[in-house]
């Protein structure tokens, strides 16, 4: 069984219900630990995206990416921004670094590759560990991932009822308008009820962090499909039935990571 948008409806059902009895599962227990979930999900979303690079003939070395990206996540958790980032410039210097004992060729275009997977996906994970930090880090993440998968989800809906009017017909033809309206819709409803369920926040403040995220979900969708329509692929992945990647599972969701740890900071 299959939606008008091509996913396999009932698998991609199933992956998400899994998906989120793991991350509240570990969430709720040892923050850690919830931690290394992050880790080892966009450590293979970065991996998927060394492959895709490779099908071009693009060299990105895939462990100091997934190595900066535990040391970002640590960092920001146990140290706090200024640990992110220096995390996030020790990678970047590693990854130069290593491609230069490679040889000249092609240097410049490897080089940008690699500092693109450093920072997508791998820093803006790094988030997660500031997000989490806090004593009320768990109900902030929580926030945070159900205004994303309200945007996937409102979207999907609205689309496959209402969609015609194309948003971005090159880059994502499968996108609407109409599609956008319910994702906003969902976001700002589900942000305004957690903010102030979850976090004792105003309403106001909710629904404007809803339909800031929206427009980062939607961006990072729209970004992630521009990768795979310049490197050829469908999906950058097939790990999750009725989803493909984690990488397209994780565009929207770290895309919209740091408007929502910026405003969860400023109103909580």
């Amino acid at each position: 069984m299959s939606g008008r948008t091509g996913r396999n409806l009932p698998a991609a059902i199933a992956v998400g219900l899994g998906l989120g009895a793991l991350v509240v599962g570990t969430l709720y227990t040892v923050k850690a630990l919830f931690l290394v979930v992050v880790a080892v999900a966009v450590g293979i979303g970065v991996t998927e995206l060394v492959n895709a690079f490779a099908t071009r003939g693009i060299k990105v070395p895939a462990i100091p990416v997934v190595a900066g990206l535990a040391v970002m996540l640590g960092g920001a958790y146990w140290g706090g921004p200024a640990s992110l980032v220096g995390a996030f410039a020790l990678t970047v210097f590693v990854l130069l670094t290593w491609r230069m004992f490679q040889g000249e060729e092609n240097y410049v275009r490897d080089a940008a590759a690699s500092v693109l997977a450093a920072v997508y996906p791998a820093l803006l994970a790094g988030f997660v560990g500031l997000l989490l930090a806090p004593d009320d880090g768990r109900e902030r993440v929580v926030v945070f991932i159900a205004v994303t998968v309200a945007s996937d989800i409102g979207g999907y809906a609205a689309g496959v009822l209402f969609g015609k009017h194309r948003m971005a017909p090159v880059i994502s033809p499968k996108k609407t308008w109409e599609g956008f309206a319910g994702s906003a819709l969902a976001c700002m409803l589900v942000g305004a009820w957690l903010v102030t369920w979850l976090l004792d926040g105003e309403i106001w403040q909710g629904a404007l962090l809803g339909a800031v995220a929206v427009v980062f979900a939607t961006l990072g969708d729209l970004i992630e499909s521009v990768i795979k329509r310049d490197l050829g692929l469908k999906d950058l992945g097939s790990i999750l039935p009725g989803h493909g990647g984690l990488m397209d599972r994780l565009d929207s969701l770290v895309a919209t990571l740091i408007p929502v740890w910026v405003l969860l900071t400023l109103f909580v």
